[in-house]
């Protein structure tokens, strides 16, 4: 690549990425340190820490990270050591089910587990069925257990990436290694901990960064189970004082200090490790072939989890067909009146709408980005290719809710980026330019993979007969790595469909809502509001199941669309 262009390219991204990311993001930093008169301040972050109620909304987020991460790896870390070291019955169609939990987004999931955890809900449907609970004294199970409640949910929804990334690091790992180990009479137990988990942290760093930060700074779930006292929800109720009140911008500061934090570690932690980058060694392969009931014991762990994880999926399906879902463990009957209604409700088939356009003109933005930020970082040789690499993978590391609110803060009246909100306060390209940066990384790391499996000489040969960089990249790069564009495609825009942050912040009016809005919305509309929001959430998990199993279908190795 003719060093000219790929200098053109990074400048072009450089300039895009400090205006429509850096800025945003250092607006939200700069208010939390500066004061209304001029001149710097710490004050702001200090009365945040003195604020017994900000305080326990940041202790508890950051609890909330915590033990999110911990039960989401101490879920997907014996999965992904079972599937790397066994060949079971079922293997190819259990490890396909393994994506399940991400094809419904959990606040979404959370409407179906609230449903079911009521007083007048499913579960205590079953213990007083049971004998086992006083239908007198039934059990607040959400007023009591909020928080395992949002845990559980967030596990739950995120062990999949978590698992495909440790998948990948055990992927990459030499089997000589174990086997040499092996033939020493080393046993199993000091093998793992000796060679096995200390080569795999590259994978748990990097899936664990990811989860930590989502389940840091998500919204979605705490506000549907009524949970307050959480910072992200804070910063959320704190958006009416977006003019006057500088401590939402503290809070958020502080959020995002503490997700880099943890991103910065976990890129020196995979910085250390060779793993990323280097192909999966030759030898003998290390599957030990199961039998009999060993075989069938394997399967049943992976198809255990998969139920486990698929409750809250059946308890939006019901709730979606439910007519009446009140004291019983099944509905009494059930009904498709609420799907018609949904399609006839004015916030429905137009937040639809909307989220297509959104989503679709966000990725089309993302893959020729992302497509030339990726062969800038493969086939160039100029320095800073590396800064660029990663400085598009920040955006999984700077938490949604940070940008939404940097977003909306810049885009008020007067403000640079008032020009994203048209005259009739359609925020239309606001969403399409939060969403573009928010989900870049996913069609960069699927461009780059599909360049650094793919022959250059083919590219170089094109280029010496005289074709340029443009029609070498058109005419024989794209047909390449096309598999792996799709992927990350696919991706992006599924999970651009069904942002939250971004979409219960920046769109303001009805008319504007996009899918994830228009549902939370829905959540308190009296009368079969439930139901209604559950309808539309379960056209949201079909679509989301299609979108992400043709991505594991045409990338190939799944892993790779979600490494840090």
């Amino acid at each position: 690549m003719k060093k000219g262009y790929a200098i053109g390219v990074m400048a072009s991204v450089m300039v895009l990425f400090a205006i429509f990311f850096v800025y945003p993001a250092w607006t939200i930093v700069s208010e939390a340190f500066w004061k209304k008169g001029g001149g710097f301040t710490l004050s702001y972050v200090f009365a945040v820490f003195h604020d017994p109620v900000y305080l326990e909304g940041l202790w508890n987020a950051f609890l909330l990270g915590i033990t999110s991460t911990m039960v989401t790896l101490m879920i997907a870390f014996p999965l992904a050591l079972l599937g790397h070291k066994y060949d079971f019955a079922g293997k190819k169609i259990l490890g396909v089910l393994v994506l399940v939990p991400l094809i419904l987004p959990p606040f979404v999931g959370a409407v179906g587990v609230k449903e079911m955890l009521g007083v007048d809900g499913a579960w205590n449907a079953l213990l007083i069925d049971l004998g086992w609970m006083d239908a007198a004294h039934p059990y607040d199970w959400l007023a009591n257990g909020r928080f395992l409640g949002i845990v559980l949910m967030n596990a739950l929804h995120l062990y999949p990436i978590l698992y495909m990334n440790i998948a990948a690091a055990l992927a990459n790992l030499d089997p000589a290694m174990e086997q040499a180990a092996e033939n020493l009479g080393c046993p199993p137990w000091r093998r793992f901990w000796k060679i096995t988990f200390p080569l795999a942290m590259p994978g748990v760093f990097a899936g664990s960064s990811i989860v930590f930060i989502w389940a840091f700074t998500e919204l979605g779930v705490p506000l549907v189970f009524d949970y307050a006292r959480v910072a992200p929800v804070q910063v959320y109720d704190g958006i009416k004082d977006l003019g006057g009140n500088p401590l939402p911008y503290a809070i958020v500061a502080i959020m995002l200090a503490i997700s880099a934090v943890v991103f910065a570690v976990s890129k020196l932690v995979i910085g250390r490790s060779p793993l990323g980058t280097a192909p999966r060694p030759k030898g003998r392969s290390n599957d030990v072939p199961l039998k009999g009931i060993r075989s069938y014991m394997v399967a049943g762990v992976f198809l255990l989890l998969f139920l486990v994880a698929s409750i809250p999926h059946v308890g939006v399906i019901f709730l979606s067909c439910s007519n009446d879902w009140y004291q019983t463990v099944l509905p009494n009957t059930l009904t498709m009146r609420h799907f018609d209604e949904a399609l006839g409700n004015s916030l429905v088939v137009p937040s639809i709408k909307n989220s297509l356009y959104y989503a679709s003109v966000a990725t089309v933005i993302d893959l020729i980005l992302g497509l030339a930020i990726a062969w800038v970082v493969v086939r160039s040789k100029i320095r800073g290719r590396g800064l660029l690499d990663g400085l598009v993978m920040l955006p999984l590391a700077v938490p949604g809710l940070v940008m939404a609110f940097g977003y909306l803060a810049l885009s008020q009246p007067g403000k640079p980026f008032a020009f994203l909100v048209g005259a009739d306060g359609n925020p239309a390209l606001l969403l399409i330019v939060a969403y573009a940066f928010r989900r870049l990384p996913y069609i960069v790391r699927s461009a780059v993979a599909g360049l650094q499996q793919s022959n250059p000489v083919l590219e170089e040969a094109a280029r010496s007969l005289g074709s340029t960089p443009a029609r070498s990249l058109r005419k024989i790069a794209i047909p390449l790595i096309g598999a792996n564009l799709a992927a990350g495609a696919i991706l992006a825009f599924a999970f651009a469909m069904l942002e939250v942050s971004d979409s219960l912040i920046l769109a303001q009016q009805t008319e504007h809502y996009p899918i994830t809005k228009a549902i939370y919305t829905l959540l308190s509309t009296l009368g079969n509001g439930e139901q209604l929001a559950a309808a539309l959430g379960l056209w949201a998990m079909v679509f989301l199941s299609v979108a992400i199993m043709g991505a594991a279908i045409i990338g190939g190795k799944r892993g790779g669309l979600f490494k840090v």
